[in-house]
């Protein structure tokens, strides 16, 4: 005779429900890119239907939308840096090295979100994915962003807006370049590769003291 299951099912809150749903697509695009999944894809993972996914996310560039500016871009920020209580994170003193070194650090923490970024990055080169124009002006929109802060630099780079620009781009492009090594490496210490090539970024003696 059949012994019925008394457990009960959990229910979950939306709230909860909906960080499955996204937790389950970064895991996804890590490993396959945007292009490789699907909504089933993730309702699969979460263990629900695919109207149950729809509920949360609208659609499939909508969740891809979702999961890119809610997990990657809002981590990590400037504000966060100047809430960390960390050298070099003051609003009457913040230096611009000291909070790239936070994000490195940050980010060395993330790996998977690190490894989406890069998929997704790499697909945006086609110009029908929905995060082509994103990436595309990725730089820039870095840019106008840091550009509303109040970082002490040296003097014969001031003002901000008138040196920084090529800096700022520089740094980004070493960023992008050692995270993927770090990716595709595990003898590579993100923090460490970062650390070894900040003297070129930011040399001696100009950056010296606005580290």
């Amino acid at each position: 005779m059949a012994i019925k299951s008394t457990a009960k099912r959990v229910r979950k809150s939306p709230e909860e429900r909906r960080a499955e749903v996204l937790d389950a697509a970064v895991r996804l695009i890590s490993e396959r890119g945007f292009n490789g999944i699907s909504i089933q894809d993730v309702a699969d993972r979460v263990g629900i239907s695919k109207q149950g996914v729809l509920r949360y996310v609208g659609n499939k560039d909508n969740l891809l939308s979702m999961v890119y500016r809610e997990y990657y871009n809002r981590m990590g920020s400037p504000e966060d840096f100047m809430a960390s209580g960390l050298p070099g994170s003051a609003r009457d003193r913040l230096l611009f090295p000291a909070y790239l070194r936070y994000l490195v650090q940050y980010n060395a923490q993330r790996r998977m979100l690190v490894q989406m970024f890069t998929m997704l990055q790499t697909e945006s080169f086609n110009p029908s994915h929905p995060l082509h124009d994103e990436f595309a002006q990725r730089y820039e929109g870095i840019w106008q962003g840091y550009s509303l802060l109040p970082w002490l630099i040296p003097e014969p780079l001031r003002p901000w807006q008138a040196h920084m620009k090529p800096v700022v781009r520089r740094a980004m492009e070493v960023m992008d370049g050692v995270q993927l090594q770090w990716l595709s490496n595990t003898e590579v210490d993100l923090v460490e590769e970062w650390m070894s090539l900040e003297p070129m970024l930011f040399p001696s003696p100009q950056w010296d003291g606005y580290r």
